[in-house]
């Protein structure tokens, strides 16, 4: 069994080796991600990659608990951080609430919120209250309809700025990593550098501190769209296709199952 990442372990990894972060939803590809992954992130993403959804807005606690504890089960031995969904850290005791639930109804080791400079205090009242909490700044997705869709972030100074103040603010309030989305690669590499816990990146360049991706997309499962800084490692819906294809071949020309499958 591979050993667990720890919280420790990912602050002790700063200036030392990319983290690497990848999505999960069920226990049949948290066990496949396992032994190369060192944190598993059950995102919100899943309303869009399996939900048909728009975006990751009617996401809710519910299906968040669910596929945590799907996640969990698969890979035990997995650092597995749950997405709050939208809604559920409007205010603090809201937040503490529902991330409550999230630890005692789940084995997740920490709930990631979309929060800047202006929700530091919801942070810090998580992390006061024995809540690991990893913030999540730049593009936020839950945000998407208030600003009209998906802006890259970082193109001007004062857009830079603002994230290094962000990050030093989830930092401050005890956050022990971020993820930064959609961000300029040189900008993401200065925030990077203002803060001592690690930068997860995602669409931010390689001056941060790990990476993460949406699995359906690096798999190339997901077929809709395809985020410019998505690298597909795997002709994945081109291949299940092809099988099934076969599989339905076979089944109308009686050569499945052959004598080889029956009993």
């Amino acid at each position: 069994m591979t050993k667990k990442m720890t919280i420790s372990k990912i602050l002790k990894s700063k200036g030392e080796k990319p983290l690497v972060m990848i999505t999960a939803y069920d226990a049949l590809f948290a066990k496949l991600f396992e032994q190369s992954a060192d944190i598993l992130l059950v995102g919100d993403s899943l309303n869009m990659s399996f939900a048909g959804r728009s975006d990751t807005l009617s996401a809710t606690l519910e299906q968040m608990l669910y596929h945590t504890n799907a996640v969990c089960k698969g890979s035990p031995s997995s650092f597995v951080i749950c997405d709050m969904p939208f809604g559920t850290y409007m205010s603090k005791d809201d937040a503490l609430a529902n991330a409550v639930k999230v630890f005692q109804q789940t084995p997740a080791d920490a709930v990631k919120i979309e929060a800047g400079a202006d929700k530091a205090e919801i942070v810090k009242h998580l992390t006061s209250n024995g809540i690991a909490v990893c913030g999540h700044i730049g593009l936020l997705p839950q945000s998407v309809r208030s600003e009209g869709g998906y802006k890259v972030k970082g193109k001007d100074e004062a857009s830079a700025l603002s994230l290094i103040e962000d990050a030093k603010a989830i930092e401050k309030a005890g956050a022990f990593c971020i993820v930064i989305e959609g961000v300029k690669a040189e900008v993401a590499t200065r925030v990077a550098a203002s803060v001592s816990v690690p930068l997860v990146g995602i669409g931010a360049g390689n001056g941060v501190d790990g990476q993460v991706l949406v699995f359906s997309d690096m798999l190339g499962l997901f077929e809709e769209f395809t985020p410019k800084f998505v690298k597909k490692y795997l002709d994945g819906a081109t291949l299940v296709k092809d099988a099934v294809a076969t599989y339905a071949d076979e089944v109308k020309s009686r050569e499945f199952p052959s004598e080889k499958y029956v009993y």
